[in-house]
């Protein structure tokens, strides 16, 4: 980074000190315009959030649970999806074990491909005084999409795959995990 003057270089490092130090107490008061943008890239939920330094918040971290979701996630992905690139480049489509390969393959990639986007959601609608989902509800609902996937391109093969039948299956998957959820938010109230 090329700075200016020795004044920038020295705001540029006391802001990385105070964001990434969450114990400094320094209290520094940028210019207007600067504190405008950086309190518009600060999410609500972050591991550090240094401009409410002077408030009692608790810093919430990323559950450990979650971490290990996602690392695995990227792993099955870039296994499933090269996968099944090697399987529709190599392999004749046959009705067997290159079929079922096919959509275990596809349902495996779709999930793990949005499972991070599923986790996004789920981070940024869970209302602040709620515990975020476990990972195994976003692995379910990644599932579900990874599921989608796969009978859409069932039914593809026989050229029964409408827009109405694709919708009708998505709105059964998202009333299954709708009542799911419900279910899981009340046996927790108890």
């Amino acid at each position: 980074m090329c700075y200016h003057s020795e004044n920038q270089r020295m705001m540029s490092y006391r802001f990385l000190q105070v964001y990434l130090n969450p114990s400094c107490r320094v209290k520094i008061d940028f210019h207007p315009s600067l504190r405008d943008s950086l309190r518009a890239f600060t999410p609500k939920r972050a591991i550090l959030n240094p401009m409410n330094n002077d408030q009692n918040t608790s810093t919430e971290r990323i559950p450990a649970d979650h971490i290990g979701m996602l690392i695995a996630t990227v792993v099955m992905a870039v296994l499933s999806w090269g996968g099944l690139y090697l399987l529709v480049t190599t392999q004749q489509p046959r009705i067997g074990g290159q079929l079922w390969l096919f959509f275990v393959l596809i349902s495996t990639a779709v999930s793990c491909t949005v499972l991070p986007f599923i986790r996004y959601f789920n981070v940024r609608l869970t209302p602040l005084q709620r515990e975020l989902p476990p990972s195994g509800v976003i692995i379910r609902q990644s599932v579900w999409v990874g599921l989608y996937a796969a009978i859409c391109a069932w039914l593809q093969i026989p050229r029964v795959l409408s827009l109405p039948a694709a919708t009708l299956l998505a709105v059964a998957f998202i009333g299954v995990e709708v009542f799911l959820r419900a279910r899981e938010s009340s046996h927790a109230q108890r």
